[in-house]
């Protein structure tokens, strides 16, 4: 079972699907299922017989998320408090994803799955209350924090890109905030992996492509892999004032989830010349 499945990573599970014949998939929106009702998700566990849950609904709107509170903490808290509690009555596998905004941005190397949380936004808080209720209600949970998620599908920073490339002479991008970029697809074929291997160890993982580089760095690749004559400037948080505030630093420290399951996590070009193709 797949929540979220009309979103970004939703959908790479859902092309993915055809060449996993061997599982049942079963795809459903916030509209077909509404996760935060929990009597809903007991219903629907009820008339479906799931091994495993893959909770891909959240909210993403970072900014947006400081108005709009109680939406944020539904979807990225309540709901996956929901879906955890009844996939450990159903004795269901449950998949949940969290974000790199879980931290504060102070580091200066990857962030490792046991360093202190401490949000500096509401969207990272509502994830973290999701990481915490979601082990509080099923210990058996996985949760995967990955960051800079990007896709064919949706609405991401690469999509973004390359429209804002095609409509402008030049645009300006941040240049001192570092992470990691994430191709969902790469991320939808990593879960697969993992429920494929005999023993999945619950607990909290790190998942991105191996790279620490700002946006300004993810930008530039962009322009070079689609040969757009736009050019692209450095700018200083500053210049670029949102309502969130965001971590500086966020990159993650992707050495524990390779090694449990022997996961070998492609290079964030080669990733992001991936998707492009499928784009241009």
């Amino acid at each position: 079972m797949v929540t979220g499945a009309n979103g970004q990573l939703g959908m790479e599970f859902r092309v993915l699907a055809e060449t996993f014949s061997e599982y049942r998939f079963l795809f459903v929106t916030r509209e077909e299922l509404p996760i935060d009702d929990i009597n809903a998700v007991k219903n629907y566990f009820s008339k479906n017989q799931i091994d495993c849950c893959i909770n891909c609904a959240a909210y993403t709107a970072v900014d947006k998320a400081e108005s709009e509170k109680e939406q944020a903490i539904a979807i990225n808290a309540t709901a996956v408090g929901n879906l955890a509690s009844v996939c450990k009555e159903y004795k269901t596998l449950f998949f949940h994803f969290s974000t790199d905004y879980v931290f504060n941005g102070q580091a200066t190397e990857p962030y490792k799955e046991t360093d202190p949380t401490d949000p500096v936004n509401f969207y990272g808080q509502t994830k973290l209350q999701g990481e915490a209720v979601a082990l509080e209600n099923n210990e058996a949970a996985i949760i995967i924090r990955t960051s800079w998620v990007y896709s064919r599908y949706g609405k991401n920073f690469v999509k973004t890109m390359l429209r804002l490339m095609q409509e402008k002479e030049s645009i300006g991008v941040v240049a001192d905030q570092f992470g990691c970029p994430t191709y969902a697809a790469d991320l939808a074929s990593a879960v697969m992996q993992i429920i494929g291997k005999e023993n999945v160890e619950p607990g909290i993982y790190h998942y991105c492509n191996d790279a620490v580089i700002s946006w300004y760095d993810l930008a530039v690749a962009i322009k070079e892999i689609s040969n757009s004559n736009c050019i692209v400037n450095a700018i200083e948080t500053a210049a670029y004032p949102t309502p969130a505030a965001r971590p500086h630093y966020s990159a993650l420290d992707t050495h524990k989830i390779k090694a449990q399951y022997s996961l070998q996590i492609s290079g964030w070009k080669e990733s992001l010349q991936e998707c492009l193709v499928g784009m241009l």
